[in-house]
């Protein structure tokens, strides 16, 4: 069984790394946002990172940015329409392999979102046609990335766990993935069955877990037992070799104590199923 992670997302601000690091957390994950790319903003994060390493933090995941001017940073987004936003994912994409490369860090890249997915998705002539594109932008990054590299789910109809032909074209690309458990239990529509499942069928492919609850109909990212997910049977199915944050929803960004119970409620079943076997 895995042994659960203290892991934190945070942003590059002193007062969240501060904070995240006084919980000596063994994974450590950047939200990166289009402030971190400027000259300045760039400086800020490669200091952020260091400061991270050196409290003896070996594990760091560098999430791709969610946005650019507003608009969500979809792959799928038709080059022709979207000029800059492509040239944003793309410059992003290669400023943290860079800094995932010459530090030993990996990079996280959404392979869909979902607010306006469905928008840019109406803008080619199939659903097909838009899924074609956004396997070649994927492609193109694992291609790059190597082993510094993994593609996390939405629960779009674009790159989706816990649909059995998307999972299977999936495997077949043999990608490194992030499994964001609560976008598969809104995809499934609230069944743990199906969840379950898709947890189990791309395991060998996971390499990092995003834990957090949710009552399978929005994205509401709420601490670990406060939605619908069980937990229970989720924890044997988890990859023991994948490294793993909790993304749950804050109070006050600056401040970790909803991820850090979510921890605290994982262990405890952790210790429970152990003490059974």
């Amino acid at each position: 069984m895995k042994k659960i992670n203290l892991g934190l997302k945070a942003s590059s601000t002193q007062e969240q790394v501060k904070n995240r690091l006084s919980y000596h957390p063994d994974v450590f994950e950047f939200y990166t946002d289009e402030t971190d790319f400027s000259k300045e903003g760039l400086k800020r994060l490669v200091a952020a990172i260091l400061e991270v390493k050196d409290a003896g933090i070996k594990k760091i995941i560098l999430h791709h940015p969610m946005k650019y001017e507003n608009e969500y940073t979809e792959l799928v987004a038709p080059k022709n329409e979207f000029k800059k936003l492509n040239y944003f994912i793309d410059f992003s994409t290669d400023k943290l392999l860079q800094l995932s490369f010459d530090y030993d860090l990996q990079t996280l890249v959404h392979g869909s979102y979902s607010r306006h997915t469905n928008a840019m998705i109406s803008l080619y002539p199939s659903l097909f046609q838009a899924k074609k594109v956004v396997y070649q932008r994927i492609d193109h990054f694992a291609a790059i990335g190597k082993q510094n590299i993994m593609f996390e789910n939405s629960f779009s109809p674009l790159f989706c766990f816990g649909e059995i032909a998307e999972e299977e074209f999936i495997l077949q690309k043999n990608y490194r993935l992030a499994f964001d458990i609560s976008h598969c239990f809104i995809k499934v529509q609230a069944d743990n069955t199906r969840l379950l499942a898709s947890l189990n069928h791309l395991k060998p492919n996971i390499v990092h877990y995003h834990l957090v609850d949710s009552l399978g109909q929005t994205h509401d990212s709420l601490k670990l037992g406060k939605g619908l997910i069980d937990w229970q049977s989720v924890l044997p199915l988890l990859n023991e070799n994948a490294s793993n944050i909790f993304e749950i929803n804050l109070a006050d960004k600056n401040s970790a104590i909803e991820q850090f119970e979510s921890y605290q409620y994982l262990i405890r079943i952790y210790s429970r199923l152990s003490k059974r076997a």
